[in-house]
Order: C-alpha cells, then sequence, then structure tokens
C-alpha cells in the first residue's frame, strides 16, 4: 500500500517551490501518494477563524504517513494564530527539529567547510506562546521547559550522533542566569549521556557559541549542536549562513510516529511569482522524507542529482552565484536524475 503525504503548498514562494519538489520526486520514482491541502495566511486572511489551519487539512494530516509544508507566513500582532509549522509540531509531538548544516561542492563558503547538525526541540520553550499583561507597563513571556520533552530531545541527538558514527554533542544553554529552565535542560543532557560514555558533551553559553561559530565553525564538525527551542531557533540561522545562503537547508519535525518536513527558509512574499529563488532546500526537504517513508533509492538519487547540478555550476540560483530561475535549476535536476 503506498505511503500518504499531506503537502502544504504554503504563502509566498511556496507554491512555486513545491511544485518543483513534486516534479523531482515523480521524475525520481516515488510511490508517494501526495494530498494537497490548504494552510497559511494566505488561506487565513480569505476565511478568518483562530487558527491558519482548516479543520479539512487538520482530517487529512490526522490519516496522513507524513507531512510536507512549503514555507507559510505567521500574521504578526495580538490574537493573530500561531504558525503553521508550531501548530503541527505541537498537536503530533514533533519534538526534533533537525536541520543538517553541510558546504555544498562549490557553493560560498563563508568561513571555510562546514558538517555538522543543528537538533532543536520543537514543541515548548518559548513557543508555547503564552504572553501575559500584568501591569499597563508589565508583559511577560513564559518560558516552558519540561524534564520530559528535555530528555526526550536530549536522547534524539546522541542517537543521531550514534548514527552517524560522531563523538560529540554540544549542548547550548544559559544555565548561569536562567537556572531552573536551562538548568533542568542540562540535567537531563548529563543524565541521557551516561548511556553514551564513548561521546563527548561540549557545553557551550548560548552567547559564547554565537561568537565561536564565527571565529572558527570547524571545531564543531562532525557535532550535534543540541539546544531549547528558541535558542537553536537563532543558532540554526547562524549556522545556516556558514554555508552561503538559507536556500540550501532542509529540515525536518520528528516525533515518534509522525513527521513534517520543510524548507528552513521563509516564504519571501516579495519574490513570489517570479520564479527566482533556490529550490534547493525544498527538494532536498521532500527527498528525506522519501526516505522517511521507507524509498531509500529515490531519495538518495535525487540528493545526489541536486549535489552534481550545484558543483557543475551551470544551472544554479542567484544566491549561489548563478542565474538560472527556479525551473531551469529544478529542470536541471530532473534532466540529471533522467
Amino acid at each position: 500500500m503506498n505511503k500518504k503525504a499531506v503537502v502544504i503548498k504554503g504563502d509566498g514562494v511556496g507554491p512555486e517551490l513545491v511544485d518543483a519538489m513534486i516534479a523531482v520526486t515523480n521524475a525520481a520514482g516515488t510511490n508517494v501518494e501526495f494530498i494537497q491541502c490548504e494552510a497559511g495566511a494566505t488561506w487565513w486572511e480569505a476565511h478568518g477563524g483562530d487558527s491558519l489551519i482548516p479543520e479539512e487539512t487538520w482530517n487529512l494530516l490526522d490519516s496522513a504517513d507524513a507531512c510536507f509544508k512549503g514555507p507559510t507566513t505567521t500574521p504578526g500582532g495580538a490574537g493573530s494564530p500561531k504558525s503553521v509549522a508550531v501548530s503541527i509540531r505541537q498537536r503530533y509531538n514533533l519534538y526534533a527539529n533537525v536541520r543538517p548544516i553541510k558546504t555544498f561542492p562549490n557553493t560560498k563558503k563563508p568561513l571555510g567547510d562546514v558538517d555538522l547538525v543543528c537538533v532543536r526541540e520543537g514543541t515548548e520553550g518559548l513557543y508555547v506562546g503564552k504572553e501575559l499583561q500584568l501591569t499597563d507597563d508589565v508583559y511577560i513571556a513564559i518560558r516552558r521547559i519540561t524534564r520530559s520533552q528535555s530528555n526526550r530531545i536530549a536522547k534524539y541527538a546522541f542517537e543521531e550522533a550514534k548514527s552517524r558514527g560522531w563523538k560529540t554533542i554540544v549542548p547550548i544553554h544559559k544555565s548561569n542566569i536562567l537556572k531552573l529552565t536551562c538548568g533542568t535542560f542540562l540535567e537531563e543532557v548529563e543524565k541521557v549521556s551516561k548511556d553514551y560514555p564513548d561521546i563527548d558533551v561540549w557545553e557551550y553559553h548560548i552567547d559564547n557559541i554565537a561568537q565561536q561559530l564565527i571565529k572558527n565553525p570547524q571545531i564543531f564538525d562532525h557535532s550535534i549542536l543540541l539546544s531549547t527551542n528558541l535558542f537553536m531557533d537563532v543558532i540554526s540561522e547562524e549556522c545556516s549562513a556558514l554555508v552561503g545562503s538559507i536556500g540550501l537547508i532542509y529540515s525536518a519535525n520528528i516525533g515518534d510516529d509522525f513527521a513534517m518536513f520543510e524548507p528552513a527558509h521563509g516564504s519571501a512574499p516579495k519574490y513570489a511569482h517570479q520564479d527566482k529563488v533556490n529550490p534547493t532546500a525544498t527538494i532536498l526537504a521532500g527527498a528525506w522524507m522519501l526516505d522517511y517513508l521507507g524509498e531509500k533509492d529515490p531519495s538518495k538519487a535525487i540528493f545526489d542529482a541536486v549535489e552534481r547540478v550545484i558543483f557543475k555550476g551551470e544551472h544554479t540560483t542567484y544566491d549561489m552565484g548563478g542565474n538560472a530561475k527556479l525551473s531551469q535549476m529544478t529542470d536541471a535536476i530532473i534532466a540529471d536524475l533522467k
């Protein structure tokens, strides 16, 4: 029986990027059934409500094997709904947000080659979205950290290191200031580490690692960078710059029995309908989803084809120094697959 993946095309450049991903996965011979549905700011602006995700989409997600989410826009301002990604992560307990950060051949290397993975707890922290007004002058945001989720994300990180044959976990925190929340997170990392005696633990304060990633990023090669939700949201964005373009960064949100795959970048509405942006992150997120759903060969074929197209440099987008359109780079990847 074929696996089913719900596909949210998203906002801004999302629809054209998702079309590229579907075209590439079809060219690679996928048997996954893609079920397209609505979610995001464009849908919400037309329909309103307290969620960016309509009930019909939730029903489809409940019966799917995985989700692919194109970039979506999150409205700002008090009273507006939480993001599509956060809503799905929290509903399905997709606690591990994972972003591989690896330099592609023949691309800009702002600070040299890097090869690491960012692992971010995806369900709690400041992203629980609880804010209070205490007085006309005082507003507070609640940062919820639990031992259970800290333990779970730590185990994921150590298992990720083990599966890759890597020897270092880098927990990122600020426990000298946030003694309870970061302190609890760090305690759980230390507990889990006892089951992995061959893996070293390098603790870094959030401010220090922000500097070290610029000063000498190679010291973190073959390491798993691990942190709470907001801290790793920021640090993984900094790490994305190390490979020259966030348009190259694909990501997954993984739980015990469900996963959502997406490019790490936003919806870039100013570039919508211009056939301009880099499709790499979206295509590789789709390839990763195929791997998750058991289609190892088509997944690897896509990863290899993308790397060859980038290496040749003849059909790459502006952010990689080329002048190809989104569609031209997509066509080059499909041609390589064939």
